[in-house]
């Protein structure tokens, strides 16, 4: 009656060795590390970047735990705070030799102490969120309206230029706020202008009205197509956060979109308040000009001659040097898009890019003259050009032209992206700003752990002396409950923060809650006169639907504030609905597991220990021990 399976045990045995695998880490601590991540979006940490590091601890008689490479950073573990001083010195003078113009950001940082075998089975600690660990946090607005008007600005060039094309006389476009009014004297060249409209510009909405003998035709961007415009710029904008938050070496930023105009920034580790506002705001701007193809630049380029008049010297990715011309043809404010992609004639990987109607005018009238030069498109951050391509024309371009070149598709995409995101695509301003110092995060920690250490004592000490036996296979369950909880934590990486572990002490309050139930209702059975192993049975089969209606009620609750919430109601909630899953697997199965184990095998079971059994009519009471 009351014994399980051999699966069942196996499954326990199984969950209770996963659980603890995952849980370990937690315990080793974090060790001093460098952390070396790219300065520049054009600049890529791989391979070599590691050979460097490498070479560099090396020259400096360093010997480092660990050097681990992983997609944006090489990561080097150290045993010392002072060999971790000495690491960072030497390989920032090995990577960046000119500090004015760093290409790579080399930080201090503390890394899991797991050791290898553990780090082998991929398991990991949780991050500490920012209240944890210290750091700072801001809350940014973007201007919405301000991307709806840059679009609509975009919208009335090209409608100009295919109008144009077109040869539709009118009076003239202008753009009053996020509206384009184009005025017509006759109603047929209006209706042309409408046939324009809705077969070039699926996203605006027209509407005509008369002004004595002339038309006036408004058009507005659709409804669903400024929420999509909204949605984009938001996007944009949290991509070109994340690459430039990669300077600041943080470990696990936290990028999160709340509401529909908002990001919340909180970069866990970093106090300096000032350096992290001037990565925010920092600008990244595109610029398009001709390459300077003659003999003195050609000589200048091989550094035996001077740059010629009307030209600079910039880099390639390569290190190369090229010379273009001061002339600007087309800046970043022109693109609208780009994608990468793959060449029909040679299959070689491409970045497909989109400008606005000026843009496509003025790249269509550059390239018609300069056939089989080169462009070059640069790339300005912290008023520094890097060339990032400069590919030969080879025909007329307009508004969609592609990029090719010895480029992997790698490099295409993230050149695609560094082009889409390489400026903030609406401006944004800080609503909000807060620190929290690295010693109140470690106090957190502590009393933090404190609460849930405690409450989990008293709980058991309760259990025992409330249900004897069956209390201590309680609180054995709530031990398995709250390892289960932080494995699944670690396993999914979460970011532990206060709220968290307030979560965390009430999943124990509630977990017991699940066998405070199945006692009561095994007391409930004794105390109707059943056996034993009747009352082990039917207490556990009764209290399960009970036990599965709170939990579903209160999971119910969880799930909507892990959808409405934010911030550090997500955390609350994230850790809330994971601990009602977990409790219900060691509250009802592994507790019952234990049960079995303990008493199942005993087909002449005369009494169990689970305290005292009250009986109300009579006012009597049957202690039941073994």
């Amino acid at each position: 009656m009351n014994r399980y399976p051999v699966w069942k045990y196996a499954i326990i045995v199984i969950a209770l060795l996963v659980g603890a695998i995952y849980t370990l880490p937690n315990f080793f601590g974090e060790a001093p590390a460098v952390q070396v991540s790219s300065a520049k979006s054009t600049i890529k940490v791989d391979a070599i970047t590691q050979a460097r590091v490498e070479q560099a601890l090396a020259a400096a008689a360093v010997k480092p735990e660990a050097i681990t490479l992983d997609a944006n950073s090489v990561k080097v573990r150290l045993d010392s705070s002072d060999t971790q001083l000495k690491a960072k010195d030497a390989i920032q003078k090995a990577l960046t030799p000119d500090p004015a113009d760093p290409g790579y950001v080399v930080a201090l940082n503390l890394l899991s102490g797991s050791p290898k075998w553990l780090s082998a089975l991929r398991a990991a600690p949780m991050y500490l969120g920012l209240d944890l660990r210290g750091g700072v946090h801001f809350m940014l607005q973007v201007d919405m309206q301000a991307a709806l008007t840059k679009k609509a600005e975009s919208l009335a060039g090209d409608l100009r230029s295919l109008l144009r094309e077109g040869n539709v006389r009118h009076g003239g476009i202008a753009r009053n706020g996020q509206a384009i009014e184009v005025r017509f004297r006759d109603s047929q060249t209006l209706e042309a202008a409408k046939k324009v409209l809705a077969d070039q510009f699926p996203d605006l909405q027209a509407a005509e009205v008369a002004e004595g003998t002339d038309y006036k035709l408004t058009a507005t961007i659709k409804p669903e197509a400024a929420r999509r415009i909204q949605e984009q710029a938001l996007k944009q904008n949290m991509v070109t956060l994340h690459n430039r938050i990669n300077e600041l070496g943080v470990a696990e930023p936290v990028i999160q979109q709340q509401g529909l105009d908002r990001i919340v920034v909180q970069l866990p580790g970093v106090q300096d308040t000032a350096k992290a506002k001037d990565i925010l705001g920092r600008t990244a701007t595109l610029e398009m000009r001709l390459v300077d193809e003659s003999s003195e630049a050609r000589s200048a380029e091989l550094g035996t001659g001077p740059v010629p008049f009307g030209a600079e010297r910039y880099l390639e990715r390569d290190g190369r040097a090229v010379i273009l011309k001061k002339q600007v043809i087309l800046t970043g404010d022109s693109l609208t898009d780009a994608q990468p992609g793959f060449d029909s004639q040679n299959q070689q990987p491409k970045v497909d890019l989109t400008v606005d109607a000026k843009g496509g005018r003025i790249m269509r009238d550059v390239s018609r003259e300069n056939l089989k030069k080169r462009m070059a498109i640069l790339l300005f951050e912290k008023g520094k050009g890097e060339v990032l391509t400069a590919p030969v024309i080879q025909g007329e371009l307009g508004n969609r032209f592609q990029i090719s070149g010895s480029m992997t598709v790698s490099e295409a995409s993230d050149l695609a992206l560094l082009l889409r995101a390489g400026s903030l695509a609406a401006p944004m301003e800080i609503v909000e700003e807060r620190t929290i110092g690295p010693s109140l995060g470690a106090e957190n920690i502590q009393k933090g752990f404190y609460s849930v250490a405690a409450g989990f004592a008293v709980i058991c000490v309760f259990m025992g002396l409330y249900y004897m036996l069956f209390g201590v296979f309680s609180g054995i369950a709530l031990a398995v409950n709250l390892l289960l909880l932080v494995a699944v934590l670690s396993m999914l990486q979460a970011t532990l923060t206060l709220p968290g572990m307030a979560a965390m002490a009430l999943a124990l309050g509630m977990a017991i809650d699940s066998n405070v139930l199945i006692n009561e209702r095994v007391r409930e059975e004794l105390r109707n006169g059943a056996s034993p192993q009747a009352a082990i049975h039917a207490g556990y089969d009764r209290a399960w639907a009970t036990i599965l209606d709170s939990n579903i009620t209160t999971l119910i609750a969880g799930i909507a504030l892990l959808a409405f919430g934010s911030g550090p109601v997500r955390g609350f909630a994230v850790v809330h609905c994971i601990g009602i899953l977990t409790s219900m697997f060691s509250a009802v199965f592994f507790s019952r597991g234990l049960v079995n184990l303990w008493y199942g095998r005993q087909k002449k079971l005369k009494a169990v220990s689970i305290g005292t059994v009250w009986r109300p009519e009579t006012g009597s009471a049957i202690t039941k021990t073994e």
